[in-house]
């Protein structure tokens, strides 16, 4: 609508409309993502040759890769592209899962392999939650009129079967309260729960026995159920969980061969086989870009042929800082020895801690202010001002937030100083606004025509929220946390207020162990004397760094994208 009392004028005094300013507008902006693309680029090719030192290897050794892996894939990548786009989206897509699955494997397998976790807890856990759950399903199903009464075996059983009665956490903490006020503390005999039980067995099964039983079959039952309702026949779904466990069956074999081991290859299988194999089956079955499956045995083809190549005729490979043994190893002060793998591997605790703090709180902030929240009225201004000052927390400097972490973890809460947990929860805090804003935005998106219809059906708010709006919000959720995630792994200054060490030896296996993590390791090696390390091994943890990065960001896209086109 034209403002009254203003004229536009659109032509020139030709009476013709020019384009000149346009065309100018476009080419400015145009140039000005040029700019920032080269500039990126130039970056992280001057910090990649640092690391991975390409010029250090003969020529004939990047002439055959040049030949077998980069012609080919590139040839590939732009005929899909340019020519076939559903089979570029799968291409990409066949390629980029199992890389996301190799990072998944491997983090589950350090978490095993410190001890973090055990295989046997990870077992005796989901025996109890199993038994928790069929608690509540037999008595909903024998009582089916009973609301309170299931109220109470929903909260009981869980803590029954999983923590005891009373559980050790909450003796803990009211022994610590007793002590404060110069009480003695309570002692006397508890209820073990089943989980307690299961980890008191004086025999348990093999370790990569138990990860099948407790990651591998509820995984291939996830994805099987997906099967099964996407083919509408059950017997599908069952055959895809009978294949996925034969196929780990295989793990004392192929694990010794492949030089990952038993418990490696379940993994593998699990993170790196299921996955894929469920999405290559819905493509043949749609029949939309199979031509696209072809890019990741190009890739592959391309890697096994010139790695043969260059050993048939003898070619020294690239002298890299970025290889197995940085990491595996941990920080020496020799160069050629210096390794990444503690920070690696506190920076995975560390985002066990974000997630578990961060992702649950922000959702359920966002749920509330977005469908539980009043708009009028005195409350409803309220929470305008909660909004307002949720947006400006999200752009207060990461600093502030490790201020904050030092104040109330360590000062307040006598936490350990620099300790995984802390160093999570200082973290956490900062991207909490983050994904609060995010899942708001998720939740918004969501057409309220959608709301009216279910509640004309006579649903309430509750059921319109959990089977309406979630949902269809959860792919927008995911994609504003594992953005603000992203941002989390990378932060160093809240790590340097909460005291976390610049170099650590072991890697940690608590959360109340000192806190190694990526970027805080990077920080110290780029104030080293040593030339080697302060441009070498530092370029190494960047790179490794920008990968973790990338994937994650990449699997956002593919999740954000997904649900644009469902829509």
């Amino acid at each position: 609508m034209a403002t009254p009392g203003r004229e536009i004028d659109w032509a020139g005094e030709t009476g013709q409309v020019s384009r000149l300013r346009g065309v100018a507008f476009e080419l400015a902006c145009l140039a000005a993502v040029g700019v920032a693309l080269v500039s990126v680029l130039v970056l992280l090719l001057y910090v990649a040759t640092d690391a991975l030192r390409p010029f250090s290897a003969d020529p004939g050794w990047h002439l055959v890769f040049f030949l077998t892996l980069v012609v080919p894939t590139l040839g590939t990548a732009v005929y899909f592209y340019r020519l076939e786009e559903p089979a570029g989206e799968v291409a990409y897509a066949t390629t980029g899962l199992p890389v996301v699955g190799i990072l998944f494997a491997a983090a589950l397998a350090v978490v095993l392999d410190i001890e973090l976790v055990t295989a046997l807890e990870l077992f005796a856990l989901l025996v109890a939650t199993l038994v928790a759950a069929g608690i509540v399903v037999v008595h909903g199903r024998y009582r089916p009129g009973a609301a309170l009464e299931r109220l109470g075996v929903v909260v009981a059983a869980p803590v029954v079967t999983v923590f005891g009665v009373p559980p050790v956490e909450v003796i803990r903490a009211l022994n610590g309260v007793l002590s404060l006020i110069g009480l003695p503390a309570v002692s006397g005999a508890r209820l073990p729960s089943l989980r307690e039980l299961i980890l008191l067995s004086p025999v348990a099964p093999l370790e990569w026995i138990l990860v099948i039983v407790s990651v591998t079959i509820p995984v291939a039952g996830a994805l099987g159920l997906f099967v099964a309702r996407r083919r509408e026949n059950r017997r599908d779904g069952l055959a895809f969980v009978g294949g996925a466990v034969a196929a780990t069956l295989l793990a004392p074999v192929a694990g010794p061969l492949l030089g990952i081991g038993s418990t490696g290859w379940v993994l593998a299988v699990t993170f790196c086989l299921l996955p894929p194999a469920v999405y290559v089956e819905g493509v043949v079955r749609r029949n939309e870009g199979v031509h696209g499956l072809a890019f990741p045995l190009v890739l592959v083809g391309g890697i096994l042929l010139g790695a043969v190549l260059v050993r048939q005729f003898g070619f020294a490979p690239p002298d890299s800082w970025l290889d197995w043994q940085f990491l595996t190893s941990a920080h020496s002060r020799t160069p050629e020895d210096a390794g990444f793998y503690p920070p690696i591997v506190g920076s995975i605790m560390l985002l066990i801690v974000v997630a578990a703090s961060a992702f649950p709180v922000g959702v359920g902030a966002a749920i509330y202010l977005e469908e539980y929240a009043p708009a009028s009225g005195l409350s409803g201004k309220f929470v305008e001002l909660v909004e307002i000052n949720i947006g400006n927390l999200a752009g207060v400097p990461s600093v502030v937030y490790g201020l904050l972490g030092l104040a109330l973890f360590i000062r307040a809460i006598n936490m350990p100083s620099g300790a995984v947990i802390v160093g999570g929860l200082a973290v956490g805090l900062l991207i909490l606004p983050i994904v609060i804003i995010s899942a708001q935005e998720a939740l918004r998106a969501v057409p309220d025509s959608h709301r009216e219809a279910a509640y004309g059906m006579g649903a309430t708010r509750w059921q319109v929220t959990r089977s309406v709006v979630l949902p269809q919000a959860i792919p927008g959720i995911l994609t504003g946390t594992i953005l603000a995630v992203g941002r989390a792994i990378g932060e160093t200054a809240p790590l340097l207020m909460i005291g976390a060490a610049a170099s650590v030896r072991l890697a940690p296996n608590s959360f109340s162990d000192q806190l190694p993590a990526m970027p805080r390791q990077i920080f110290a090696w780029s104030s080293n004397l040593e030339p080697e390390i302060r441009h070498g091994v530092l370029a190494a943890g960047v790179v490794t760094l920008l990968v973790v990065l990338l994937i994650m960001n990449g699997t956002a896209i593919l999740i954000r994208n997904k649900y644009q086109r469902e829509l």
